[in-house]
């Protein structure tokens, strides 16, 4: 018989574990506190238990952990890390830097299935749909790396974003379970949390419903359909006005916005035609945008616009009311930025 990973438990199954094991319901509160707040490695490092208690417990079950595989560090400040699964598979996970922030950048599956041409992540193909389990403790693993604490985020990481490996509402089941447990187990605000999607449409609402009401990006890209089936297979399914319908419909509390990406790409998206488009199509909708040139890799047919082309982009924007900000990316030397994580994937 297989032992019982403790960190697949949500709350309810916890309490089931700790009465079949004959033990008070309260030791799955001091379980979850232990796991999630402590960042308890083993049953064995749970010392508000009794030796015998830790003893008793061990036998049925244990505490699974990321394995660090790698972690490398950019001039920049930014970080990558390299985490290896139960089963072999990988995940990165990405630390920026900046100013007053200190962001983790977390993945929701192994590899990705939605193909955009830029991104080079889409290349390695998808692997997996990671566990809520794997999916938090991405902010476990790297908050034991760097020391940082817990309840809250007094210390350290200040934003978690869900903009790594992988299409997080086509892993949705998971996901909504991993925003609840971090922000019931480890008391992250949901305010500082922010899902990235490429426009599952449907599951934009659905999203709403079930789980804590974090920030919310879409990744664009494109403000024709024509340039978006090109850049976003995903836009054949689901087309920029079904997904702007599904943005249109989300409950947003009074002074809140959704983000929208912009991957800006030399000759592509580039044009002020293209951003006069990209007014029109959010006009309605309380928004930012922010706008990433293009990180090149080897390989890619993309390349990156030109600072004027990004600023009179930008102008365009701005001038029609909408707050439009140029994200400078981090990371580019050891492959950390938007678009570039593939996992030591071949």
């Amino acid at each position: 018989m297989s032992k019982i990973n403790l960190k697949s438990l949500g709350k309810d199954k916890m309490k089931e574990f700790v009465k079949a094991e004959g033990l008070p319901a309260y030791r799955a509160k001091q379980l979850i506190h232990w796991i999630y707040e402590k960042k308890a490695e083993s049953i064995g490092r749970i010392t508000e238990l009794s030796k015998e208690t830790r003893e008793k417990l061990s036998d049925p079950a244990y505490i699974s952990n990321l394995n660090l595989l790698s972690r490398q560090a950019s001039k920049d400040g930014t970080e990558k890390f390299l985490f290896g699964l139960e089963d072999g598979e990988s995940i990165e996970s990405v630390l920026i830097p900046d100013k007053d922030r200190l962001t983790l950048c977390i993945s929701s599956q192994a590899g990705c299935t939605m193909g955009c041409g830029f991104c080079l992540t889409g290349k390695i193909g998808f692997k997996r749909n990671l566990k809520a389990h794997e999916i938090v403790d991405q902010i476990i693993a790297v908050m034991r790396i760097k020391g940082h604490g817990s309840r809250g985020m007094g210390q350290g990481i200040t934003n978690i974003v869900f903009m790594g490996m992988g299409e997080p509402l086509l892993n949705f089941d998971e996901v909504v379970e991993a925003l609840k447990r971090i922000t019931e187990f480890m008391g992250i605000s949901k305010r500082r949390i922010t899902l990235s999607t490429c426009g599952i449409a449907p599951k934009i609402s659905e999203l709403y419903k079930k789980a804590p009401h974090v920030n919310l990006a879409i990744s664009l890209n494109a403000a024709d359909n024509r340039t978006r089936d090109m850049l976003m297979p995903v836009n054949r399914k689901y087309p920029i006005e079904h997904l702007l319908s599904a943005c249109r419909k989300i409950p947003l509390p009074t002074r809140s916005s959704i983000t929208f990406e912009y991957v800006m790409l030399d000759g592509v998206n580039d044009r002020p035609s293209d951003a006069q488009n990209l007014v029109r199509i959010l006009r309605g909708i309380p928004s930012k945008v922010n706008l990433i040139p293009f990180n090149p890799y080897e390989g890619s047919k993309f390349k990156r616009p030109s600072d004027e082309k990004v600023f009179a982009f930008q102008k365009v924007l701005i001038n029609a009311g909408i707050n439009a900000f140029i994200r400078k990316s981090k990371g580019q030397d050891i492959l950390a930025a938007c678009g570039q994580l593939k996992a030591g994937y071949k």
